[in-house]
């Protein structure tokens, strides 16, 4: 055989074997990157809850009281974030890969207490951990503060945990032992230690039962439905104690606080552990799981000095990615942009479970009647929902009280700035994302997943419709990425290996191949959703005289009632009265549009040239219908269209983030006509201007602060993040808008940031809207989803002459 026919022969089995060397060097990226994200404090309704990222494994977490009277032993009892209860508290300093430190203001406790996870890599089951636990008390607690911590393990689905003990003892001296096992972790050690701190000595005769010197454990096996409930399986384990320690003593002699309290002492085997100490006065310990597959076990002398390691490696990434630029440079913006950023990722949860969905597609969901708010409303009623799943997700929530789950909308804002600190951690998040959509490509809005995180929702929000859509957003954190690997260079891309030794956050950037792969990965099911948007969100120009270049691209979100339209994340943002099947939303023609222009750029990059061809006259009609159906020349803004009493198309206009939603996703040129309009809405103090932000609604509409006032007037700080970065886009571009640009971004940098950290300062937290009057956090406390953007605002450049950056 001649040698060119031969080569001609060789070349498919060449490239098939090219190509199957190139996806195992990807797959060994994507698993170093899941090894390193299996363990975390991922249950972040708890105040501290630790679980891997398996569906049915072992989870841990923290309950702790103060001792010193009976009355407010229940009432203080901690576990789950709630709101109102604490003075503050979140992570100072986090990283999902290596740990980090969280801590707690508990006043009624009269303790501050502080969490350090840090984790190990090493071994064939995703590494170990440690978790130290420390108590101080707090300024106006008595000498003698007594607090009674207990720390459980349980274990869902198969495998076995045991609390080795000497039979017959009263507690256990020194360090508590459990052995375990499972078919994904492997064999493992957990070590809860004696720790330092001293122990009350009551002098009531049941002490010589229950010596509070030494640990209590308590182990039994209950219903993998039940384990979720600890603190109601603990209440109801010491009522049974309580009620024999009065039968025993009488209540003439009960036993002092921190005796009663105690649970029985019980170790063995179960799906359920809790281990209990008492201390008196300050107080530290530690939890320590080591896989018998890694290195070697962990020693609370490692988690010390990994513990200054993570924190210091910490605070050098942190300046390097996120350092406050002017006018942030003095007082305590840089501590308040680390514990913003920390929390956004330190409330980053594994969710797995059973959802509620309605599928009965009858007309009552069709929404093309008047009237269909009410028929849709009759149809819910009827309560058809099914549970469907179980399914996981792995995503940050937008609070620890009040949020602990998945929002589909919220969600891209959060990963915003996620991207910047690790772009794998933000890729596998979207991935988690788009493997909950169904064959239709519709994701819900709202991820309720389990029996625990219905627990935190009123029933009548709980059930999911797959008619329902919500914003695109999670198109921006893609949009994000494509800017990052439009910034690499030829020269900067790594092999895999050389890629898998160095471990960064951006593997699956650094190196070509992985990065493609995971876009080739995710095109297909992009598309997916991207088409079930334009089919269940059309609406309907043709029925109507409107004259339009399109007569495809407008849109309408479902689930529209006269007082909300909850679906398009702007809840009671006034709309048309009353709702109209012939109704058009702007904001939703402008998602669409963001979401065109981002899959028509993953289409070029994939050589999908037909693809971007059709996006590309999609995205054409979209911009041409934003001026044709929503631009107002009287009002010069943009604003939602409906039809009146006369069957004829009508604009209905609010000045505030719906009038100015095609500026808000970048569909709005530098040289636009329209940008006179909209900076005149952004800038008037009668309008959306606030010396604190931009108001939801303007000041001069009628409803503004009326009804709920949910987004009739409040500061929302993910849409003013985009009016920043947008105005700060047109003012890098010479233009003849560029000046007053300028001197928007640079105010409303300067107010928003302010507003959000003088409310942090006085209270603790960051909260889910700010007033426009007096720039106070309100509504939800401990709101670290898309309020930290503020983090990312900081780090914006400066463009006041008259403030000089600082190096």
């Amino acid at each position: 055989m001649a040698p060119l026919q031969f080569l001609l022969q060789s070349l498919p089995l060449l490239l098939v074997a090219q190509f199957a060397v190139v996806g195992a060097q990807v797959a060994e990226i994507e698993k170093a990157s899941n090894e390193s994200l299996l363990w975390g404090p991922y249950r972040p309704n708890l105040y501290f809850g630790v679980r891997p990222r398996i569906p049915k494994s072992l989870m841990g977490g923290l309950m702790w009281t103060r001792v010193e009277d009976y009355a407010s032993v229940q009432t203080n009892f901690r576990h789950t974030c709630e709101q109102h209860e604490l003075d503050g508290y979140g992570w100072d300093e986090y990283d999902v890969r290596s740990g980090g430190r969280q801590t707690i203001h508990d006043p009624a406790n009269r303790i501050d207490i502080t969490t350090e996870f840090i984790k190990f890599p090493g071994g064939a089951h995703g590494g170990s951990w440690g978790a130290r636990i420390k108590g101080t008390p707090r300024e106006d607690a008595s000498p003698d503060l007594r607090t009674t911590l207990v720390w459980y393990h349980t274990l869902e689905g198969l495998g076995s945990l045991e609390i080795e003990s000497d039979a017959g003892e009263p507690g256990i001296e020194g360090d508590v032992v459990l052995k375990g096992q499972t078919v994904e972790l492997g064999d493992f050690e957990i070590r809860v230690t004696e720790g330092e701190g001293e122990h009350p000595k009551t002098g009531h005769p049941s002490y010589d039962e229950k010596p509070l010197d030494r640990s209590f454990a308590h182990s039994a096996t209950l219903p993998d439905e039940a384990l979720w409930q600890t603190k109601a399986v603990l209440f109801a384990h010491l009522k049974t104690q309580i009620d024999a320690l009065v039968k025993q003593y009488g209540e003439e002699n009960p036993p002092p606080p921190a005796q009663v309290y105690t649970i029985e002492h019980a170790p063995g085997r179960g799906n359920f552990h809790l281990i209990q100490k008492v201390f008196e006065g300050p107080f530290e310990f530690d939890i320590l799981f080591s896989s018998a597959s890694a290195p070697k076990p962990v020693t609370s002398a490692d988690l010390t000095t990994q513990i200054k390691s993570v924190t210091s490696g910490f605070s050098a990434r942190f300046t390097d990615i996120f350092k406050p630029k002017a006018p942030f440079l003095k007082g305590r913006y840089e501590e308040f942009s680390k514990s913003l950023f920390s929390n956004l990722i330190g409330g980053i949860g594994y969710f797995f479970g059973d959802s509620r969905v309605d599928r009965s597609y009858d007309s009552a969901y069709e929404e093309d009647n008047e009237g269909f708010w009410e028929d849709a409303a009759e149809a819910r009623a009827k309560n058809v929902a099914q549970f469907e799943g179980p399914s996981e997700l792995y995503t940050s929530i937008p609070s620890r009280p009040f949020f602990p789950r998945g929002f589909l909308w919220d969600e891209g804002f959060h990963l915003l700035p996620v991207i910047d600190w690790d772009v794998d951690l933000t890729l596998d998040i979207i991935k988690s994302w788009f493997k909950l959509m169904d064959e239709d490509g519709w994701i819900g809005r709202e991820q309720i997943l389990g029996a625990e995180a219905r627990s935190k929702v009123p029933e009548e929000f709980q059930v999911q419709y797959p008619h329902y859509a919500n914003p695109p957003t999670l198109f921006m954190v893609i949009t994000s990425y494509l800017d990052k690997l439009d910034a690499e260079t030829a020269a900067s891309y790594k092999s895999s290996q050389k890629v898998l030794s160095e471990g960064s956050y951006s593997m699956q950037l650094h190196n070509r191949e992985a990065a493609l792969e995971y876009l080739k990965q995710l095109y297909p099911l992009l598309k997916r959703h991207y088409f079930w948007f334009r089919k269940t969100q059309a609406g309907d120009i043709k029925s109507y005289d409107r004259e339009a270049f399109s007569t495809k691209e407008g849109y309408r979100w479902r689930g529209r009632t006269p007082q909300h339209i909850l679906t398009s994340g702007l809840d009671d943002y006034p709309r048309a009265q009353p709702p109209h099947p012939g109704e058009l939303n702007v904001d939703l023609l402008s998602w669409v549009g963001l979401m065109t222009r981002s899959i028509r750029r993953i289409a070029t990059y994939l050589e999908e040239e037909d693809d971007a061809t059709e996006f590309a006259k999609y995205e054409e009609g979209i911009v041409r219908n934003l001026q044709d159906l929503h631009w107002s020349k009287d009002e010069k803004t943009y604003c939602d269209a409906t039809i009146d009493d006369y069957e004829e198309n009508k604009l209905v206009c609010h000045k505030g983030y719906i009038s100015v939603f095609p500026f808000l996703v970048g569909l709005v040129d530098k040289d636009s006509k329209n940008l006179e309009g909209i900076f005149d809405t952004l800038g008037d103090e009668e309008g959306m201007w606030s010396e604190h932000g931009l108001r939801s609604l303007a000041k001069s509409d009628e409803f503004y602060h009326t009804g709920e006032d949910y987004w009739r007037g409040p500061i929302w700080v993910n849409m003013n993040y985009l009016a920043v970065q947008q105005l700060l886009n047109v003012a890098q571009a010479k233009g003849p808008y560029q000046a007053r640009a300028k001197k928007l971004y640079t105010d409303l940098r300067k107010n928003l940031v302010n507003t959000v950290y003088e409310s942090w300062k006085e209270t603790g937290f960051a909260w889910e809207q700010y007033n426009p009057e007096t720039g106070k956090g309100q509504r939800t406390q401990h709101f670290t989803g898309w309020t930290s953007l503020v983090v990312k605002v900081m780090g914006m450049p400066n463009l006041d002459e008259h403030v000089r950056d600082e190096l």
